[in-house]
């Protein structure tokens, strides 16, 4: 307790250690988006795991920032595809793992960062980078079905003499929510969409479609621990 004195009588103010820290594990999907699907969502027939762990710094009730390791991979796949006719005749295809490390601020639109019990909605953005192993396979292919002046085999040329990123600039913004059990363990719900500037994600742009920019994004679900008891004892000011 904190003793104060004011015109004349001492106040009494309550001490509450907020948590400083929380430490948090997730698992889910990576979406790939680009030129091997035709839906605007991504191409969620070819989703793949991502292993998420954060740490993440409390400034106050609204304001913190996270360090976010990512593990995962992406795929995407023309063959996975009936419509447009033309996509199983071009059958290309790539994987890549990603390992993404970002620094990510969040901002608690209810300012619940301190909360005992109940949810606690987020939004964030920040700034990181992906280390890539791009693998393209264009060897299925019919050579027959595409006239020499199609993008397929026109861009072809182009595209395999152009080098693969090993790694890209990324900028992660989402939203997300969490919904604490006690003033310690709270589980976790977030997408998580990524902005860059390259087209060779998927390995394929002139051969594709080079207006369609790639991309992708991540859903993901876990358990998040804070470090520092809640003082839930809401003390009134006693004055004497």
């Amino acid at each position: 307790m904190l003793m104060l004195f004011h015109t004349g009588s001492p106040v009494l103010h309550s001490q509450t250690p907020y948590p400083k820290f929380q430490f948090g594990v997730g698992a889910g999907t990576f979406i790939y988006q680009g030129d091997l699907t035709p839906s605007a969502l991504g191409s969620y027939k070819t989703i793949r795991p991502v292993l998420n762990l954060l740490v993440t710094k409390f400034f106050n009730s609204s304001l913190s920032v996270r360090a976010n390791l990512a593990f995962g991979g992406l795929s995407g796949d023309d063959a996975k595809y009936d419509n447009p006719e033309y996509r199983k005749q071009r059958n290309f295809n790539f994987r890549s793992p990603v390992a993404e490390i970002a620094a990510i601020g969040e901002w608690n639109i209810l300012g619940r960062n301190y909360i005992t019990k109940g949810l606690s909605p987020y939004l964030f953005g920040g700034a990181g980078y992906s280390f890539l192993k791009i693998h393209r396979d264009w060897s299925k292919l019919n050579t027959e079905y595409f006239s020499p002046e199609s993008a397929p085999m026109s861009g072809l040329t182009e595209d395999t003499q152009h080098a693969l990123p090993r790694g890209l600039l990324v900028l992660p913004v989402g939203v997300g929510a969490r919904y604490y059990l006690s003033d310690k363990i709270g589980i976790s719900a977030e997408t998580s969409y990524r902005f860059f500037s390259n087209d060779y994600l998927d390995g394929f742009s002139k051969a594709a479609n080079p207006a369609k920019k790639d991309s992708y994004y991540s859903h993901t679900i876990g358990v998040v621990y804070r470090v520092g008891k809640q003082n839930t004892l809401d003390c009134p000011v006693v004055r004497y």
